[in-house]
């Protein structure tokens, strides 16, 4: 049997029903909707749907200037060699065992005094003389490098000022406290892959005021009341699940690169031999 599906954000009074009523309090914080039903017929809450846009045909600027705001969640993909490592490693979220698009997430906390959008992430930044290794500031400028970062996406949850200033607030927190990034954990959190009962529970590489740019981004939105990945502990969280977030948002997406990068074809042209050699050692 199909029942009508309504979201509202009033509280509807006792005698707006026959019967008895119940409440359900929609899960994120900050957000009021409601769910009523009769002891008779149930009318539960239509979950928004997430929508997608894909584009090809911009540059990383025109991209970021279009969709970017204040809230949103930045995704990337890069091109080094341990952006595709983390790429392939994320094939283990897939059920069709592709390589993931994105390697880093990061929060974009709004336009500046100096007329710069600005993110606040979790990252190994390296320079000449110079390294940073853990939470920063950086401008979202950083990104418009279309070598270095090849797709991009941006998730839209769209927050309040008031959601937006409590994660800038959280955000600020942990750059001024120095929070540390943390291979260790990453590497616990591909560990987690291959042992999914792990994943619900506490990173066994955790480390005190450290977070890689996932977990980061998780870690966040957490303080806000809003659980990106839900089952999955935070410091277990990779940029590939925040993109598959079961939160309503709406995702901007650039894409120019199949996920699997320049060794994708490798795997595809040794499979056929091998098959071959496995073929007669059992004829053997």
């Amino acid at each position: 049997m199909n029942y009508e599906l309504r979201i509202t954000k009033q509280i509807l009074s006792a005698e707006s029903f026959p019967a008895q009523h119940y409440a359900i309090p929609w899960p994120i914080s900050g957000l009021r909707y409601l769910v009523f039903g009769t002891q008779n017929l149930a009318f539960p809450m239509a979950i928004p749907s997430s929508t997608e846009t894909v584009v090809s045909d911009l540059s990383n600027r025109e991209f970021l200037e279009r969709y970017a705001r204040a809230g949103c969640i930045g995704l990337v993909g890069g091109a080094t060699a341990i952006d595709m490592a983390i790429r392939r490693a994320e094939r283990l979220v897939d059920d069709d065992k592709q390589w993931s698009l994105w390697s880093h997430a990061f929060f974009i906390q709004g336009v500046r005094a100096d007329g710069h959008h600005w993110v606040i992430e979790s990252d190994l930044d390296i320079h000449t003389k110079h390294i940073r290794l853990g939470a920063q500031e950086n401008r979202l400028a950083k990104y418009h490098d279309e070598k270095g970062y090849r797709n991009l996406a941006v998730l839209d949850f769209g927050l309040t000022e008031a959601q937006v200033a409590a994660l800038v607030r959280a955000g600020l927190d942990m750059v001024a406290e120095h929070g540390k990034y943390s291979m260790r954990e990453i590497f616990g959190a591909f560990i987690g892959l291959k042992r999914q009962q792990m994943r619900g529970k506490e990173n066994p590489l955790a480390r005190e005021q450290s977070h890689f740019c996932s977990a980061f981004v998780r870690h966040l939105f957490l303080q806000a009341g809003v659980d990106l990945v839900p089952g999955v502990a935070d410091k277990h969280t990779l940029p590939e699940e925040i993109i598959r977030t079961p939160v309503p948002h709406k995702r901007y997406v650039l894409r120019r690169h199949e996920a699997q990068g320049k060794f994708a074809g490798l795997r595809t042209k040794m499979k056929r031999p091998l098959e071959k050699l496995r073929e007669r050692r059992r004829k053997k």
